[in-house]
């Protein structure tokens, strides 16, 4: 995951006649110095498999005698990295590194590039001195010269260290880490390992402790250091930064100080793993391929957290949640976030999920807020994953956490489904009491759902129901009808079950869902169920060719349900659509039945003849469809709904 996906590295070796760039370039493939030395060497493809960083390396030689200084920049623009090369034996070759060859790269590549430089000092074999004191001057004005290395490319001395080196400049660069002149990481390195610092430190006190620091080193190096590992490097934090262990733990401040050492000491390999291990690319920001793995979707088919994801969740919550309150106040939400570049949650979530007296966010909720994100923008859920630091076994990405259902087009052929969350659009006329009806799924009542303001409001809700003694999510989806000649979006039609809301105290309300009744949902699969809401108002007639009991009786659907958000909202019409949503042609073939025999005596004797002793249930058979009670023979009452039909 995230990582550096370099397709290779091109490295280009430039200096003045004579230093030795093509002699480096033939000793290093040959192992042995070429008596004869060409003008310039053909490309050279190192494979994958030969280098320690497992990437093809592409070495290119310069040669002024053979190429223009347009073919020059040319080449300097499709480098990953520039080798200058100079003799020690020759001072005017190593002037001219600072007269002629940084200049013209800066000329060619703009005064602040990033592709990096090493220095290259050849033929040490002829010499009893070094020039790496003059270098290091250099070093100091060209930030861009990430290393400088003496070789002899007769002896073979440091040739492959410096194409390492070179290689090791794509790969791992200082620059985004590291500031040489003040001896320290940069702004982004930090901020990018105080985030894996949180990530990490898995119980939320500000330390890593020994179980945290060998699931770190587990997850970036694939082994845990062993005791003795792991108290010398806390001996070295110790004797080097005053308050960098505590209580035998790692402190941020260590943790920092640990990855400034190994950038100081050269090894810029470990910080980068790490990095890349949690999603950074070169410019030290999270990957796209990190943030947003390919993921397809086939139409017809949803997208749901599966137990990785939610243990995941979990595991998250109760990090944050100091007091064990099981729920998360504004300061901890804050703090859950803070490895996320901004908040994401906006008051409107509470108001979609349920929460504790206070209004914080339950468990309940914060796992039901996720499932609504995973349900209506997966790639939403897999950024925040990322950022959160979700990581699954090996080096799985946030798909892991992920499961994409099956269409339900073949659910509905095969009578069952593997859902587990369900989408239910609440459609009708403004002021139908669509939104009380959709805040009484999270147990509000009218009156504090009033209070509610309008830009607090959340246009979906969303709770868990049993149905079929399994626990399933609902989604409602607040859908306005302005005008009785509005036409609806196919996306505010496609949904499990539709739940058509209408006033019953307004004689003009109960033709809006009518009329959509028939215009979207009369020749579709998904089922319906009309709302007669406000029930504690005096009903009226409504103004329409049929009332609302006859209309549904012509249509095969069932009865209008009564509703009223006065008191304290009953749970059973949410049973109800779930259940709907979960099995509708069972549903739609018990409806069926009752309107042709509405006496349940009916269905009773066909289940008694397939051996179900229904007894008590049979009370629950006479309001309306029974759904919640049916559910405990859902299988069986399919195979007696087939035996009717025929």
């Amino acid at each position: 995951m995230g990582g550096s996906h370099r397709r290779g590295v091109r490295i280009l070796l430039l200096g003045d006649q004579g230093v030795g760039k093509t002699s480096l370039i033939l000793s290093l493939v040959s192992e042995e110095f070429p008596e004869q030395v060409p003008p310039r060497a053909e490309e050279i493809t190192i494979p994958p498999d030969v280098t320690p960083e497992k990437v093809p390396t592409h070495i290119v030689d310069y040669s002024e005698r053979e190429q223009s200084v347009d073919q020059l920049r040319a080449e300097v623009n499709r480098s990953d990295v520039i080798c200058v090369v100079y003799s020690v034996e020759d001072e005017d070759t190593l002037d001219r590194v600072t007269g002629h060859w940084l200049p013209l790269i800066r000329s060619t590549l703009g005064q602040h590039h990033h592709t990096p430089i090493i220095l290259v000092g050849n033929k040490v074999d002829l010499v009893d001195y070094s020039t790496m004191e003059i270098v290091l001057q250099t070093m100091m004005e060209y930030p861009e010269i990430e290393t400088c290395v003496e070789c002899s490319a007769r002896t073979l001395k440091n040739i492959s260290e410096m194409f390492y080196y070179a290689q090791k400049a794509v790969l791992h660069p200082t620059a985004p880490l590291y500031v040489l002149e003040e001896r320290d990481l940069t702004e982004k390195c930090k901020k990018a390992l105080i985030r894996i610092f949180k990530i990490c430190d898995l119980d939320n006190d500000g330390l890593l402790n020994d179980q945290e620091l060998n699931a770190f080193q587990r997850r970036c190096f694939n082994a845990p250091l062993n005791p003795q590992a792991l108290e010398e490097l806390k001996t070295v934090v110790r004797r080097n930064v005053s308050d960098g262990v505590h209580e035998d733990c790692l402190t941020l401040r260590g943790f920092l100080f640990l990855h400034r050492l190994f950038i100081q000491r050269g090894r810029h390999e470990t910080t980068w793993t790490v990095l890349r291990k949690f999603g950074y690319n070169d410019n030290l920001q999270l990957s796209k391929d990190y943030l947003f793995p390919s993921l397809r979707v086939p139409p017809g088919c949803s997208t749901e957290l599966n137990h990785a994801g939610y243990s995941f969740l979990m595991s998250l919550f109760e990090k944050y949640d100091r007091d064990k309150d099981n729920a998360l106040s504004p300061q901890e939400l804050i703090d859950l976030f803070s490895t996320c570049p901004v908040m994401p949650w906006g008051p409107d979530v509470l108001n979609s999920v349920h929460t504790n007296e206070k209004g914080w966010i339950t468990l309940q909720g914060f796992l039901a807020q996720w499932t609504l994100w995973t349900l209506l923008d997966i790639q939403r859920t897999l950024e925040y994953f990322a950022y959160l630091g979700y990581c699954g076994s090996g080096d799985d990405s946030q798909l892991s956490a992920i499961t994409v259902t099956r269409e339900k087009r073949i659910d509905l052929q095969k009578k069952q489904t593997m859902r587990n969350v369900y989408q239910c659009h609440v459609i009708g006329p403004q002021d139908a009491g669509k939104t009380t009806f959709c805040q009484g799924l999270l147990g509000r009542p009218l009156e504090e759902a009033q209070d509610i303001p309008n830009d607090r409001l959340s246009r979906h809700t969303i709770s868990t129901l049993q149905v079929y003694g399994q626990e399933k999510y609902l989604v409602l989806h607040d859908i306005d009808v302005h005008n009785i000649t509005d036409a609806l979006m196919p996306s505010e039609v496609q949904c499990d079950v539709a739940c058509l809301v209408y006033d019953v105290s307004n004689p003009k309300s109960f033709e809006y869902v009518a009329r959509i009744y028939l215009k979207y949902f009369s020749e579709t699969s998904i089922p319906v169920l009309f709302v007669a809401n406000k029930g504690d108002m005096s009903a009226v007639r409504q103004d329409y060719i049929l009332q609302p009991t006859s209309f549904c009786h012509k249509h095969k659907i069932p009865p209008p349900h009564p509703f009223s958000s006065v008191s304290q909202p009953k749970r059973d019409i949410y049973t109800k659509l779930a259940t709907m949503a979960a099995y509708p042609s069972t549903l739609r073939r018990l409806v069926h039945v009752l309107l042709l025999r509405p006496d349940p005596s009916y269905v009773a004797r066909h289940l008694k003849q397939l051996g179900v002793v229904v007894g008590e249930h049979s009370t629950w058979l006479k309001v309306g469809l029974g759904v919640a009670a049916i559910a405990a023979f859902a299988v069986l009452l399919a195979r007696a709904l087939r035996s009717v039909d025929r």
